[in-house]
């Protein structure tokens, strides 16, 4: 007998195994934008003191994420905004750090 398929729209589009994972989603955005953000302002160099904090910050959400991670997909985008947030934190550092310019 064929079943029909039902769309759960009660799920999350990053969990596999079928049940909402809310703290790891916000988890893997708050990552994504920091990593964003730190890799976008780490372009300019005057912006070196937003870059480097996003970075860091990204660099613990996204370490924590990986910590409490349930599925692969989670830990995918997780990875992908690790790298963003190390390369933006790196490069703000680069630039002057996380004070520079503002102590001293």
């Amino acid at each position: 007998m064929a079943q029909a398929m039902r769309h759960d729209t009660g799920h999350s589009l990053l969990a596999t195994d079928g049940k909402p994972h809310p703290l790891q989603d916000t988890l893997v955005g708050v990552t994504l934008v920091l990593g964003v953000l730190a890799f976008v302002t780490a372009m300019f160099h005057n912006l070196h003191l937003l870059s480097s904090w996003a970075g860091l910050l990204g660099i613990i959400a996204g370490a924590y994420g990986q910590f409490i991670s349930v599925t692969t997909r989670e830990r995918f985008a997780l990875i992908v905004g690790l790298g963003a947030a190390a390369v933006g934190f790196f490069l703000g550092m680069a630039h002057g750090g996380l004070f520079g310019g503002v102590i001293g």
